[in-house]
């Protein structure tokens, strides 16, 4: 059998947890091979180790048959091993094309030339079908676009085995589908692909064949035609899972967010978000649907406080807080499971523990005279480690930034329906999560519902929006262009009306 690489037996060990105990992963040359697994499965972290992240404490490594030492990113580059990353890894302040050539720069003299590099990028843009403008700023593209740069990264250096780590994480459904064609593209070139990811549906559409993860061990490998997306799910968990959003029908009381003809500048002096009113009540679940970069992102900044509007009013729950700050609007109810886990809703470098208690550490019970209570926040922290299964090496000692994407998606959601919000914003609340844990944070947003909260989910996914939503909002270009319920509109339906080409009554 003609396989490009094979991992055999690889061990690793962080403190408190073995992330890969024994595995092997072979793949074939020109095959798409999915890798699956729950969060925290070790999935990233095999992949780390094929691209020199990380070190082995066991197993080999062979490339084309022959045994090989991957020290780091540039051992693996030489071997022709590329890597797009979940989070991914450039400069925001440079341009397009200084991020592809980085660390690959052609240097004569002294100066960085950049004509030859410039034609070898536009002419791998043009083959590949992954449009770019090599002179945009990162900072100012879209994150679809900023993917197609990490992509365009390693076929810039010539590499022949890409790894793309949940590679669909922050893409729209229309740039899903791009990335397949794109993806398939690539392997008809000769080109050899590990994708991993926990959406059995990609798996079904563009994968050969799948080896499965479970909380590091290896399950087994199986042939993606034959195997139904059901099998796969149970290999995966370990158990039964549900597709379906069990719910009854919602039955709304009062309004607890209103707004009010809410509009914002945007850098180039174009309304991002144009006039937008609505409300949310008690007991339903409304969704804002969307392309991303429609002003869905600034809409929510809006209502947390993260960003001042230029004209509207927000109520919550009977009170004007238009100009209140973030902490009013968290304690008069307000919760909010954000966009960005990153950047707006984590400290990476604080405990677990800490940031469970963001914003609760300042009142009764988590201090007193100003002094924080270990004991309780540590309390608080364990309790919500059992209930939301966050994989933690070191409980609530462990470091943030150290734990798996998925898991730290879960602190924070953890962290939001805990304090027990009136009103729970929340955006992309699964992304990064696999079946199980959707599964379980679905039943959190409807139970929350069905405690008289009022929830604002903002989702790029689609069947996440049929099934959640008791209404649909959709917005195009900053402005609502329908206002919809699930039962009376079809996903395609839905998708015109994101793409601009078909408005409603909002």
């Amino acid at each position: 059998m003609d396989y490009v690489i094979e991992m055999l037996h690889i061990v690793k060990e962080f403190p408190g947890i073995r992330a890969n105990d024994d595995i092997t992963l072979q793949l074939r040359r020109g095959e798409i091979h999915a890798l699956l697994g729950e969060n925290g499965a070790g999935k990233s972290t095999l992949m780390s180790i094929l691209f020199g992240l990380y070190q082995p404490d066991g197993g080999t490594i062979r490339k084309d048959g022959k045994e090989v030492r991957i020290n780091d990113p540039n051992d693996a580059n030489a071997l022709g091993i590329g890597m797009v990353h979940q989070h991914f890894k450039l400069v925001h302040n440079f341009t397009v094309l200084e991020n592809i050539i980085l660390g690959a720069e052609t240097v004569k003299g002294g100066r960085l030339i950049m004509d030859e590099a410039r034609r070898k990028v536009m002419a791998l843009s043009e083959r590949y079908h992954l449009k770019v403008d090599p002179d945009a700023k990162i900072e100012d593209i879209t994150v679809g676009m900023q993917q197609r740069v990490e992509i365009l990264k390693m076929l810039y250096r010539d590499n022949e085995i890409l790894i793309f780590d949940e590679p669909t994480a922050v893409l729209t459904p229309q740039e899903i589908d791009e990335l397949m064609k794109i993806m398939k593209g690539l392997t008809a070139e000769g080109k050899s692909i590990l994708f991993i990811t926990h959406k059995l549906n990609e798996i079904k559409a563009v994968a050969d064949r799948c080896s499965v993860l479970r909380k590091g061990r290896y399950i087994g490998t199986v042939d993606v035609a034959s195997t139904s997306k059901e099998e796969m799910s149970e290999m995966m968990v370990g158990r039964k899972v549900n597709f379906a959003v069990d719910k009854a029908p919602a039955t709304p009381g009062g309004v607890e967010l209103s707004v009010k003809g809410l509009t914002m500048r945007g850098p180039h002096g174009k309304n991002v978000v144009n006039d937008v009113s609505f409300d949310v009540r008690k007991g339903e679940i409304v969704c804002v649907a969307g392309i991303d970069g429609n002003g869905q992102s600034e809409l929510v900044y809006a209502l947390t406080g993260l960003m001042k509007q230029d004209h509207g009013r927000i109520m919550l729950r009977g009170q004007d807080v238009t100009h209140a700050s973030i902490r009013a609007r968290n304690d008069l109810g307000l919760g909010h499971i954000p966009e960005d886990r990153h950047r707006h809703g984590l400290v990476l470098d604080y405990t677990l523990a800490e940031n469970m208690v963001l914003k609760s550490y300042h009142k009764p019970g988590f201090q007193n005279h100003g002094f924080r209570d270990f004991r309780r926040m540590n309390e608080v922290t364990d309790q919500l480690i059992e209930r939301f299964d966050i994989r933690s090496g070191q409980g609530g000692r462990t470091i943030a930034r150290s734990m798996s994407g998925g898991n730290q998606q879960k602190a924070i959601v953890a962290r939001e329906i805990a304090i027990n919000p009136d009103v729970l914003i929340a955006v992309q609340p699964t992304r990064g999560l696999d079946v199980g844990a959707i599964e379980y944070i679905h039943r959190q947003l409807v139970d929350a519902r069905d405690a008289g909260k009022a929830v604002l989910l903002i989702s790029l996914e689609l069947d996440e929006v049929m099934n959640l939503s008791d209404r649909i909002l959709v917005m195009f270009e900053g402005e609502i262009v329908a206002d919809v319920r699930p039962e009376d509109v079809t996903v395609q339906e839905l998708g015109l009306y994101m793409a601009g080409s078909k408005r409603g009554k909002a």
